[in-house]
């Protein structure tokens, strides 16, 4: 008796699900804000997932640098931008009248003309069509690699592809500190933990 073929959309299914290239190389560190995720109180526009990877060291001069920890910051997906419903009208480096991460431009094996960073300090801001605005902050210590221009010209892309086509910047830690960047921020199930925490005393209350 004949059997019946396979259900490919069951038999994908079943399969393992590919990791993709930021997940296989790269490793999700989250820092999160205080509140329910959607409100639009300060501490909670600071949540943001740092992707952290690993510089592969390159020998093609003759020479083998050891690897060095790079970061890529992006909005975590509890962000009040990725919010259902909410519209980004624009998206600005300016930072204040003297200072714009456009102007930043690196160059060379010791990166010279990087800018600086703090934890605190903006990468960017970004104007939503109902008025609020959200200062984006670096979240870890380093020098400033690239700033993402696409985002400028089509903002759409960081709600629609916030870890990869839609990233902020890219910083690169200090090599003393590169070890402790992690320190203060959360793993990827602390800060789903979090999240169901807040959705939770989020129903609780209302």
């Amino acid at each position: 008796m004949a059997t019946e073929p396979e259900n490919p959309v069951a038999a994908s299914a079943a399969e393992p699900a590919v990791p993709s290239l930021m997940d296989r190389y790269f490793t999700r560190w989250y820092k999160a804000g205080q509140g329910n995720g959607i409100c639009k109180d300060v501490e909670n526009s600071r949540e943001y997932c740092v992707i952290g990877g690993r510089i592969i060291p390159s020998n093609n001069t003759g020479s083998i640098f050891p690897p060095r920890r790079i970061c890529v910051i992006t909005l975590a997906g509890s962000h009040p931008v990725l919010q259902s419903g909410k519209a980004i009208k624009s998206i600005s480096y300016q930072i204040s009248t003297n200072c714009s991460r456009l102007q930043n431009k690196v160059s060379g094996k010791f990166k010279r003309g990087a800018q600086f960073l703090t934890e605190l300090a903006p990468l960017c801001k970004i104007y939503c069509s109902d008025g609020e605005e959200y200062t984006i902050s670096s979240c870890v210590r380093g020098r400033l690699m690239e700033v993402n221009e696409n985002i400028l010209h089509k903002p759409s892309i960081l709600q629609e592809k916030p870890s990869t086509e839609g990233y902020i910047a890219v910083v690169l830690p200090k090599f003393e500190e590169s070890k402790s960047i992690t320190e203060g921020l959360l793993t990827q199930k602390q800060y789903e933990e979090v999240v169901v925490k807040r959705i939770s005393a989020t129903t609780a209350t209302s």
